[in-house]
């Protein structure tokens, strides 16, 4: 078997994803860093049966570009969007990777997030996003403080814990997702205010379960709400419950793999002073979910970056005078058939859309809702093509090679 033939379930454990990408190790990294990009393959091209691929050209306010497609038609039964991510949220994977690690066929990088950490020098940068994210139907993260996040300033109207989603009634929609949580203990109930996040709101508890991995759980307390460069809290305190129990504290975040059954929590300002008060041994109940604002439907899938078009019309005040290399998701057709859209970064079309040309393109494509993921270095589209057994990365990555990413969407098939 060939490391292209290795196939892991989309609904399987974090903990084998990470041990399938670290088997792919540098023979992957090798055979898809710089891949040929859509040239190899028509534009047109049916990936799967309600999957197709295509590439055209787009003439911008700053000059020619390069536009990669993949269209899905959730109609068919056999195909759906999920969460790619590396088995843990405080990780990262090139984007082909994690699509031939989870056995997707097609897909798109996601979510703005930590890349870097010049304003807390010596705390290390997470890799983690800003929004929320849902996996297999399964929270995995909530959203930072919107003074936190990372990425370009948000048109106005829109929030960190915007999401674009897939419910259990395989329709695609843009929604808001609002975490609500509590930390019962003897002495009463504390409001949980972060979830396997990087930034947690000053004053708050916030819960770290095995779905973030080993990063270091500092940069939680570092900033304010409102200035993501403000110095890292000094009042930090760390509670692990086991098994509904509290087995260990600590007076400052720790780091390392949290053991599965247990939930670390991190407490900083007010926060940090109502875990002083829980001793080992009493009993403690974490509970936590990511609730919509506009859907009562599940989700099975959902990632976090911000609305460009809603109900066929442009979101107040996009920015029309910065060009870039984008990556952005159009949904049409009531939910049932999704764009995915990113821009080449080869030289002779860097000059890319504004995010009002996005829009307005994905307008001209059908979608009446609109999402702008990540762009720049990290966008990224892969796609297989036919008879293959792994993805190809079909867009220039502007960085020259494949920026590892956090998460994206996966279009996967049924096995």
């Amino acid at each position: 078997m060939t490391h292209r033939q290795r196939r892991f379930p989309a609904g399987g454990s974090h903990r084998s994803v990470l041990a399938l990408l670290t088997a792919f190790g540098a023979l992957a990294g090798a055979a898809l860093v710089g891949a040929a990009p859509a040239g190899a393959v028509p534009a047109g091209t049916v990936v799967a049966k309600g999957v197709t691929y295509r590439q055209f050209d787009i003439q911008g306010a700053k000059g020619r570009t390069r536009a990669h497609l993949v269209t899905v038609d959730l109609r068919d039964t056999h195909v759906r969007l999920d969460l790619l991510y590396p088995g843990a949220v405080a990780a990262r994977a090139p984007v082909s990777r994690l699509a031939d690690a989870q056995g997707a066929v097609a897909g798109v990088n996601g979510d703005f997030f930590n890349i870097a950490e010049t304003q807390h020098p010596g705390v290390e940068a997470t890799g983690s996003t800003d929004g929320p994210a849902i996996a297999h139907g399964r929270p995995l993260k909530a959203s930072v403080p919107d003074g936190q996040r990372f990425g370009p300033a948000l048109p106005p109207g829109t929030i960190t814990g915007d999401v674009l989603g897939v419910g259990t009634d395989r329709r695609a929609r843009l929604d808001h997702l609002t975490l609500q949580g509590t930390v019962r203990t003897p002495v009463g109930r504390l409001p949980l205010g972060g979830f396997n996040q990087f930034a947690l709101p000053v004053n708050s508890v916030g819960a770290f379960t095995s779905d973030w991995g080993g990063v270091s759980r500092v940069r939680a307390t570092c900033g304010t709400d409102t200035d993501r460069a403000a110095a890292c809290s000094t009042d930090t305190y760390e509670v692990t419950v086991r098994h509904g129990r509290v087995v260990s504290t600590a007076t400052a975040p720790g780091a390392g793999p949290i053991a599965a059954g247990s939930t670390v929590l991190v407490g900083r300002e007010t926060g940090a002073d109502r875990l002083r008060r829980l001793v080992k041994g009493e009993r403690v109940t974490v509970t936590h979910r990511l609730v919509g604002a506009t859907s009562r439907i599940p989700y099975r899938f959902a990632l976090g970056g911000y609305p460009v078009l809603r109900g066929g019309r442009p979101v107040t005040g996009l920015d029309d005078s910065t060009a870039a290399v984008r990556t952005a998701v159009g949904i049409a057709d009531g939910g049932r058939r999704v764009l995915l859209f990113a821009l080449d970064g080869a030289p002779r079309y860097r000059k890319g859309l504004t995010i009002a040309e996005v829009a307005s393109e994905l307008r001209a494509l059908g979608s009446v809702d609109a999402f702008s993921l990540d762009g720049g270095g990290s966008t990224t589209l892969v796609a297989r093509a036919p008879g293959a057994s792994g993805v190809t990365v079909r867009n220039h990555p502007s960085g020259g090679a494949e920026r590892p990413v956090p998460n994206g969407i996966g279009v996967f098939l049924a096995r």
